[in-house]
């Protein structure tokens, strides 16, 4: 029985993984950076993922360290989905 648990909750783990690589690539402009809350505020282009259409708006950082990099103005390239009901970004770097 633990073998099974164990190898279901790594095919899970991995699952998981490639679902977040899956997500589509978004350009932005960061407009502000609230490390303290976890939140970072984009001006972003279509996010197909999520229906929604180029906007600013607050998104959660789905891990904090996300934004220790990041700063108002930076140009990135970033990914977003629902995370426990938020819309959150899952992943972000500094780019075009």
């Amino acid at each position: 029985m633990k073998r099974i648990t164990i190898s279901l909750i790594a095919t899970l783990a991995l699952t998981g993984a490639a679902l977040a690589q899956s997500l589509p690539t978004v350009s932005g402009t960061v407009e502000k950076v609230d490390t303290a809350q976890g939140k970072i505020t984009i001006d972003h282009g279509a996010i197909p993922n999520l229906n929604m259409d180029a906007m600013t708006m607050v998104f959660r950082a789905q891990d904090p360290a996300l934004l220790k990099d990041v700063k108002a103005g930076d140009k990135v390239q970033f990914t977003a989905d629902r995370v426990n009901g938020q819309i959150s970004v899952t992943s972000i770097k500094k780019g075009k």
